[in-house]
């Protein structure tokens, strides 16, 4: 292979990296609307039981708090591709399963939730795969 092409190869993005970013985006548009959904929650802007801080029973009010941060946080990582950004997102993602998959009488049943976290996974894991491969491929050594 010449430089010229390798250099083509490098410049132009993969199929595999094209996708992985835009699964990052779009799970950082996600990541926000979450993120400002716990806060709307938080200051209480809607009629309802336990929604504002003072009134959220206290497994509410410590599993809001660190939520509301770290969505909006994991949502700037994705959208600027930073490695630190799935890693929030992970974190986030596995509050949200430990608080619906293993405590749901605290925290009610929100199936779609636990669902999507576990697909968004697989989908960056397996991304992440066959691009990492395609890149030994490529560029053995």
């Amino acid at each position: 292979m010449s430089d010229e092409v390798a250099t083509r190869l490098l410049i132009r993005p993969s199929p595999y990296e094209s996708a992985l970013e835009l699964l990052q985006r779009t799970v950082a548009l996600a990541c926000l609307v979450e993120g400002i959904g716990y806060w709307v929650r938080l200051l209480g802007f809607f009629d309802g039981p336990a929604w504002r801080f003072d009134l959220m029973p206290y497994y509410w009010q410590v599993a809001a708090v660190p939520l509301a941060v770290l969505f909006p946080f994991a949502a700037v990582g994705l959208w600027m591709l930073a490695s630190w950004g799935p890693v929030v997102w992970f974190i986030c993602a596995a509050a949200e399963i430990v608080m619906y998959g293993f405590f749901p009488e605290l925290y009610g049943q929100h199936y779609l939730v636990l669902v999507l976290h576990l697909a968004v996974a697989l989908c960056y894991t397996a991304l992440r795969i066959l691009y990492h491969v395609e890149r030994r491929r490529i560029n053995p050594g």
